[in-house]
């Protein structure tokens, strides 16, 4: 029972405290307008509670009201804030799905194209403009380029073809745009010799416009003469002047036309030891004038000699060990050392390219129709101005220069078929160098450097140019010799060769008496100084054996039965030489066209 009275005191007590702080709550917080008022409780004071207690309780109450406050009026505001960011992420994310949204509606939205062509281009200024500049540009270029969609290719058997067709040497030129512009201005500057006399006539209007505007200028006939000094004096330096220019322009043009054909640098060289050489005497008079110079300095010798033979027979190593040898004079420029003769070939540019000059004109060339060559042609040639002779010119310059004091070697295998032509300019005849080899070794060194070359082609080459090379040189003195003796025996050979030129052709004599062996071991292989086994095949006479040979057709074939029938020829010509009996003047050669020998010579 007890206990039941103190639990309900102690109750008591603590609802009487709690009424009491309550109550001095609402008495310390100022009143607020928007609350709603309360009637105030009654408070109950236990008889239990002290003064002091009191006392402490008032105390305490303001300061845990000011705190409760504090902490509230914070907690209004974090959450005040808190709102304010999540709303604003809210929105950003709104916005973010918005934006994914309208992107995956917009890639299910199909574009269908437009049904017109206004759809892709609306006709404005613009538009229409640019229209016109892309047809414009369009037109313009098919213009520049229609002459070379419509140019065709000359097959050179009459025909027109396009791409893939094999063109003729110089074909592929005849329709380069321009050409004819170029042929015309070509036609109108004429030959060196016009150019040259137009320079001499622009040299004088130079020199009287000279005159004119000194004569303007002084005192017009005085007396003393000084007008006409002065005249006379300009004219001979305006005329010097434009000669200079003419002479250098000459060498430039004849130096670049050298370097872009043969691209060798030798060219230089022999440029500037051309200018070395002393001029021809210039005059009405100029072959009287030079025919006493020589007499004056060699009498009545023989000037030079020329070394005649077919291509690939041994005439370059011939020249090199009788120029090397015993100081013989070619002059230049020389052609250069190639792939298939090392040591050089001893023949002048101007030489071969006045020859190839004449073949051009008869329309021929070296290896092709020199068979129908014609000598009083080429002559008829250069007088009409067909062909310009200006590598002639510089050729005879120095075959006859009457200052020289060395004898002369001219070497070119053309020189076989155009020696006749030649002699009509040359103002002594030279003596002449013969030397042949065998025509079944020249087929075969020709068909193995060009290819294409065929060994019945080079077989009827070597009659031709053996032939035409003893025909043309019947009148003059000649010394004959082979490339089998030379190789053999080249010390003994040369020398005997040199001898001859001397003794029996009157020809200057040389320097050097004597063949150095120096000399032909630099052009002499001595692998080749071996004696030959003796060849087995068909007899053609006693002593004179056809050999046998691998041909490129097939046995029985009619291209085999006519390379059969020129090279018996050949043969029958190859032991005629042996014999000597090819070299009197009477021979009787073979015709060609018929594949023929004369009647005298049928066995």
């Amino acid at each position: 029972m007890e206990q039941r009275v103190g639990a309900s005191a102690r109750r008591a007590a603590l609802a009487s405290r709690r009424a009491a702080r309550e109550a001095d709550t609402s008495a310390a917080s100022p009143p607020r307008n928007d609350a709603v008022s309360t009637p105030e409780p009654t408070r109950t004071i236990s008889i239990h509670e002290s003064n002091d207690d009191t006392w402490r309780r008032q105390k305490r109450v303001p300061l845990q009201i000011n705190l409760l406050a504090s902490l509230s009026r914070a907690l209004t505001n974090i959450d005040r804030q808190n709102g304010e960011q999540s709303d604003g992420r809210r929105r950003e994310h709104a916005a973010v799905r918005n934006t994914h949204e309208e992107k995956r509606q917009f890639r299910k939205v199909i574009l269908n194209p437009p049904s017109d062509f206004g759809g892709y281009l609306r006709f404005n200024r613009a538009s229409v403009q640019s229209l016109l500049g892309f047809a414009t540009c369009y037109l313009l270029v098919f213009i520049c380029c229609y002459p070379m969609i419509t140019t065709t290719i000359s097959d050179g058997y009459g025909k027109s073809t396009i791409g893939d067709a094999e063109l003729s040497r110089g074909a592929s030129f005849q329709n380069i745009r321009g050409r004819k512009t170029f042929l015309r201005v070509k036609q109108e500057i004429g030959t060196m010799k016009e150019r040259a006399i137009q320079w001499e006539q622009d040299a004088k209007v130079h020199a009287l416009e000279k005159i004119e505007d000194v004569i303007e200028s002084s005192t017009v006939g005085r007396k003393d003469g000084k007008d006409a000094l002065m005249a006379t004096k300009l004219m001979e330096e305006a005329v010097e002047e434009f000669e200079k220019e003419a002479v250098e322009e000459e060498k430039r043009s004849v130096l670049a036309e050298r370097i872009g054909r043969f691209q060798q640098d030798h060219w230089e060289e022999a440029l500037k030891s051309w200018e070395e050489e002393p001029l021809l005497v210039v005059g009405v008079n100029q072959v009287d004038s030079n025919e006493e110079i020589y007499r004056s300095l060699h009498g009545n010798k023989t000037p030079g000699f020329m070394v005649l033979g077919m291509h690939r027979s041994g005439t370059s190593m011939l020249s090199g060990l009788l120029v090397k040898g015993f100081g013989y004079e070619t002059g230049g420029p020389l052609i250069g050392a190639g792939f298939d003769n090392e040591k050089g070939f001893y023949e002048r540019i101007d030489v071969v390219l006045q020859n190839d000059e004449f073949f051009s004109a008869q329309n021929m060339g070296w290896s092709f129709n020199v068979y129908h060559y014609d000598s009083e042609k080429a002559l008829r040639h250069k007088q009409e101005g067909t062909i310009t002779f200006n590598e002639g010119k510089k050729a005879l310059r120095f075959l006859n220069n009457p200052h020289k004091e060395l004898p002369y070697l001219q070497k070119d295998p053309r020189m076989c078929i155009a020696l006749p032509t030649w002699l009509e300019f040359l103002d002594r005849p030279p003596a002449i160098v013969f030397t042949y080899r065998h025509p079944l070794e020249v087929a075969m060194s020709l068909k193995k450097r060009d290819e294409g070359f065929t060994l019945e082609h080079g077989l009827r080459l070597w009659i031709v140019y053996n032939m035409r090379a003893l025909q043309n040189s019947a009148n003059l003195c000649r010394v004959f010799s082979t490339n089998e003796a030379v190789v053999k025996d080249p010390m003994g050979e040369v020398q005997r060769i040199a001898d001859e030129l001397t003794t029996k052709c009157n020809v200057i004599a040389p320097p050097n008496k004597q063949l150095a062996k120096s000399v032909v071991d630099a052009f002499v292989d001595p692998k080749l100084q071996h004696n030959k086994e003796k060849p087995s095949g068909q007899e053609i006479r006693v002593g004179c054996i056809a050999p046998e040979y691998q041909s490129d057709h097939a046995e029985g074939s009619p291209n085999q039965k006519e390379e059969k029938e020129i090279f018996l020829m050949a043969m029958e010509v190859f032991c005629d030489l042996e014999s000597g009996e090819a070299l009197k003047k009477d021979y009787g050669w073979p015709d060609l066209e018929t594949m023929k020998w004369p009647m005298s010579k049928v066995h």
